[in-house]
């Protein structure tokens, strides 16, 4: 068995919490004497159970639990035609690429928000209140911009090869929920995501604004 699939029976298998009834019978089922309490016994399966998490986390890396398939779009496509694609797919952000598949920017919801004249505007409903309160709306004046007028620029990217941990170190130290993978000439691979991190490796995420 591969270190993926050992770190992924451990999340879905360890029980989220110990009874001293569960201790006791674990206890019992082992052949021999056991000079230990039931409270060291439990104090040593959360250690082991942690370190076993936490060694499997470098590990693991971004080839394997990212998604191959990524939805993108080129400098030249208009803001209109990426906000159809975001909201037909159901994605909050998309990677910018260019003729050769490299990765020159990324484009996020916040990106919209944003140029909809949203930098001082904390959440979602006061850009709302915003655009009813003036003469039309301010996506509006997006309807002739393409991805390299919105998007963020440079793209936080990974390489392949980076450990599940580093790419959870990353998106909360930037603040992003999602990061592409590329090669070496920073041509797209696939993307990683919070919930490709947490499926995989059971690393706790903090919510934080989408970037990417």
């Amino acid at each position: 068995m591969d270190d993926i699939s050992q770190h992924k029976d451990i999340c879905s298998l360890s029980p989220p919490d110990i009874s001293d009834d569960d201790i006791l019978d674990a206890m019992k089922g082992i052949q021999g004497y056991l000079d230990i309490t039931p409270g060291d016994f439990k104090a040593l399966y959360q250690s082991a159970y942690t370190h076993a998490v936490e060694r499997l986390s470098r590990t693991v890396t971004a080839r394997q639990v990212m998604t191959g398939r990524v939805i993108c779009v080129q400098a030249d496509t208009p803001a209109v035609e990426i906000a159809r694609t975001m909201a037909n797919h159901g994605i909050s952000g998309v990677p910018v690429v260019d003729r050769e598949n490299r990765v020159i920017g990324v484009i996020s919801e916040k990106d919209f928000l944003f140029h909809m004249g949203s930098k001082d505007k904390t959440s979602f409903m006061e850009i709302i209140a915003h655009c009813l309160s003036n003469k039309g709306c301010g996506a509006i004046s997006m309807r002739r911009q393409n991805a390299d007028h919105i998007m963020t620029s440079p793209a936080i990217t990974v390489q392949a090869d980076i450990s599940v941990s580093s790419i959870a170190g990353i998106l909360t130290e930037n603040r992003i929920n999602r990061v592409p993978v590329t090669d070496k000439e920073e041509k797209l691979l696939g993307i990683v995501a919070r919930a490709d991190i947490v499926q995989s490796s059971c690393i706790p995420t903090i919510k934080t604004d989408d970037r990417t």
